[in-house]
């Protein structure tokens, strides 16, 4: 007999949304709980390294996703190189980032909604042509020397969306395709590939810019979406809700997304994961990535050199070497403790490569700092994931992201803004201290009061 992890568990009632009979009933022996703050012990089994991509369907989903988020990368080395030489506008560059970061925060849950009441494959198709059309548009602006400020904004207005659009839609497919036992092993696996992107894509930007120019370049990467979208066209994962309960009528816009924060309030591992990566996120974010010239320079590595692109590829280098070892091993099972144990050490790292002088000390931190990263990151979306009741998965998925994703907005003032104000490294390692302050706050009153509940502190 094969039992559902978590069995009977949050899926099987949700106020406000109701009973989902796909959802087993509650057992007469509840599984135990594990030492995190609720969340169930998943049962024993012998460790597969690599377990997820023994599926044929996942492999091709986590090449080709790969592949697209390579192209994310790629088209932002080779449009912001362009957009630098034809406007040296500072205020655009800046847009830039916000029109990446924002869509996911005023729309990331209203995504996930689509996710649960539409056939996910096509929303993923939709980003894919989006990207694509993206590219394209670039390329002809590159082409006919056309480039203007407003024609800059729209493109990059267009690529957050796609964006937005996308990734909800692929992580509720994820779920789709592997098991419950493969779950975290493909979450880890697909963060993996998003930092192989982060690596690769510069590389082979900066390539296709050297050999074919900006707008060959660009033309090129928007053939890099087109597998995925090929795919999905015959791909055997119908549309939303396939076998649960379709979504509920009169539950719409924000009553819609309100509904589904009650949700995640009320589950501890839900709420405790949300509130993890929403606080990194709001926090520290990537934002030092755009400090990194400034943190050359002060490491004596101003010139666009070998050493510059090291210091740029660290922490890209350190998530996926975490994603081989921590895969191929077995180690680190998701578990709500261990996950914010890893987050204050890359509270930890990043505090110590801010205030860090030494290149080589530098270049370790970042890398620790991206071995960890990838660590709780894929640790909480797997606990997500896993905890989500099923007939609201997308929209718990796309709070997650709106959280993730849409707070990464603010970092911008908390280590950009700030740094103007008191210098890069006061302000990275001020942001990294106070949310290393508020992880052990968290950690030590959730686990003090479960040590008063269960008398021990496992």
């Amino acid at each position: 007999m094969t039992v559902r992890w978590p069995p009977g568990g949050l899926g099987r009632f949700v106020p406000g949304f109701g009973y989902n009979p796909a959802e087993p009933t509650p057992s007469r022996h509840p599984t135990p709980l594990n030492s995190d703050i609720g969340a169930p012990r998943p049962p024993p089994a012998q460790h597969r390294a690599f377990a997820s991509f023994a599926n044929r369907d996942y492999r091709i989903l986590l090449l080709t996703a790969t592949a697209a988020m390579m192209g994310d990368n790629i088209e932002h080395v080779i449009s912001y190189w362009v957009m630098f030489q034809k406007f040296h506008s500072p205020a655009l560059g800046a847009f830039a980032v916000v029109s990446h970061w924002v869509p996911y925060l005023l729309l990331g849950a209203f995504s996930g909604r689509l996710a649960d009441r539409f056939d996910i494959r096509r929303l993923i198709q939709i980003g894919m042509l989006l990207l694509s059309g993206v590219s394209i548009g670039w390329g002809v602006m590159f082409m006919t020397d056309s480039a203007a400020v407003w024609k800059a904004m729209v493109l990059l207005v267009i690529h957050g969306l796609a964006g937005v659009i996308w990734i909800p839609a692929a992580q509720v497919l994820i779920h789709r395709i592997v098991s419950l036992e493969q779950l975290p092993s493909g979450v880890r696996l697909f963060a993996t590939g998003r930092y192989l992107g982060f690596l690769v894509g510069p590389v082979v930007g900066d390539g296709l810019l050297q050999v074919f120019g900006a707008y060959g370049g660009i033309f090129i990467n928007a053939l890099i979406y087109v597998p995925l979208l090929i795919w999905l066209l015959r791909a055997p994962y119908g549309s939303a809700n396939s076998g649960a309960a379709a979504a509920p009528a009169g539950v719409n816009g924000f009553a819609d997304v309100w509904a589904t924060m009650q949700v995640v309030a009320r589950s501890p591992v839900l709420s405790s994961m949300t509130i993890l990566i929403g606080a990194s996120a709001f926090f520290v974010g990537n934002a030092y990535q755009a400090q990194m010239p400034g943190f050359a320079v002060d490491l004596g590595h101003a010139n666009a050199d070998f050493s510059y692109g090291v210091l740029l590829a660290a922490d890209a280098a350190g998530g996926l070497a975490a994603g081989l070892i921590l895969e191929s091993r077995g180690l680190l099972p998701p578990r709500v403790r261990t996950a914010f144990i890893l987050a204050m050490i890359w509270c930890c790292a990043l505090f110590g490569f801010a205030r860090s002088n030494t290149y080589s000390v530098s270049i370790s931190l970042l890398f620790v700092a991206g071995f960890v990263e990838l660590g709780f990151n894929a640790m909480a979306q797997s606990l997500v994931q896993l905890n989500a009741p099923g007939e609201i998965r997308g929209r718990v998925l796309g709070v997650f992201s709106m959280f993730a994703m849409g707070l990464r907005t603010f970092s911008g003032l908390s280590v950009g803004l700030l740094g103007s104000l008191v210098g890069i490294h006061n302000s990275l390692s001020y942001s990294a201290a106070a949310l290393f302050l508020l992880y052990a706050a968290i950690f030590a009153t959730r686990y003090a009061s479960r040590r008063r509940r269960v008398g021990a502190f496992p």
